[in-house]
């Protein structure tokens, strides 16, 4: 392209969800109670986690930063689709893009490591359960979790670094409510190619290699489950992975209804609604997820509830 059709780009403008104007106000309203309940519930979980000493476990340990990090997702983006709703100044400065790219992306990396991560310590429990307490020490629980989150900067650093280098046409209009990174790579009025090829190879590894691992774990899971001939254990082991395989079904789904199974012609709403489901509803679902259908959790929030009265 030749050079006086490029600009150098100062801002962006987010074209935020196809909300008609006098709908403005109803989702606002709908996106601020779910973004305050995603806060409040995770908020909760990691609260109750660290006061009540039974649930100070490696499932919980790894819950708990999972809970963090579905705050921070859903904090990266929708707070500023508020304000976008609530005003006429859609723009988002051009470090503020890059920024919301870079911890959207860090975010959503280590929640694919930690699930991952939790699918195992489930392994180790219903097929190992002698040797849990040997396997899952404090120090391999630390370890898998530093190495997430260092594996998930690395993974949202390599990915900025080679989208900085790009340059942008004069054309700012970003057709999402965030910075999505296939609708700035569109947009460039550079070569490309570099980053496709990275986003394919590194970020499909990112993506598919702690899946494998989930369903690895989870095929072990079932083989030894159906060995065992109580239904009450049968029962009770699946009680336990439940809440884990709905969290694992809701965030995969999401991404291969984004990405895997949109057509050409509708694509763009397909991802804006997966987009919303991932960063908005599944982080505020986890809470509801975990204490429902958890007996500790049930038990802790009710003990946090009587001290909380007792206080008055």
């Amino acid at each position: 392209m030749r050079p006086e059709n490029q600009s150098c780009v100062s801002e962006f403008l987010l074209l935020g969800l196809p909300i008609q104007p006098e709908q403005q106000g109803l989702f606002f309203a709908l996106f601020l109670c779910m973004y305050l309940t995603t806060v409040l519930g995770n908020l909760l979980i990691i609260l109750l986690i660290r006061l009540d000493s039974r649930l100070h476990t490696p499932m919980y340990f790894f819950l708990s930063h999972l809970a963090f990090s579905d705050i921070s997702l859903s904090s990266v983006t929708v707070p500023k689709m508020l304000m976008n709703m609530q005003s006429r100044q859609q723009t988002i400065p051009y470090l503020g893009c890059i920024s919301q790219f870079y911890f959207l992306t860090l975010f959503g990396c280590i929640d694919n490591f930690l699930l991952a991560v939790m699918a195992y310590d489930r392994y180790v429990a219903i097929c190992q359960p002698l040797h849990y307490t040997n396997v899952m020490r404090q120090e391999l629980l630390i370890s898998l979790v530093v190495w997430s989150w260092f594996l998930s900067c690395a993974h949202a650093l390599l990915h900025t670094l080679l989208l900085v280098q790009l340059s942008f046409c004069a054309d700012n209009s970003i057709p999402h409510f965030f910075c999505d990174l296939t609708a700035l790579l569109k947009m460039s009025c550079s070569d490309i190619s570099l980053n496709e090829l990275v986003m394919f190879i590194e970020g499909a590894m990112v993506v598919t290699l702690p899946l494998i691992s989930i369903l690895g774990s989870y095929i072990h899971i079932g083989t030894t489950v159906l060995k065992i001939p109580s239904t009450k254990r049968l029962f009770k082991a699946f009680s336990t992975c439940g809440s884990h395989l709905i969290v694992v079904s809701l965030y995969y789904g999401t991404i291969a209804v984004a990405y895997f199974f949109s057509s050409s012609k509708d694509s763009n709403d397909k991802d804006m609604i997966a987009s919303v489901m991932y960063i908005v509803v599944t982080p505020m679902l986890n809470p509801f997820n975990y204490s429902l259908r958890n007996r500790d959790i049930k038990q802790a929030l009710g003990m946090f509830v009587t001290r909380a009265n007792f206080f008055k």
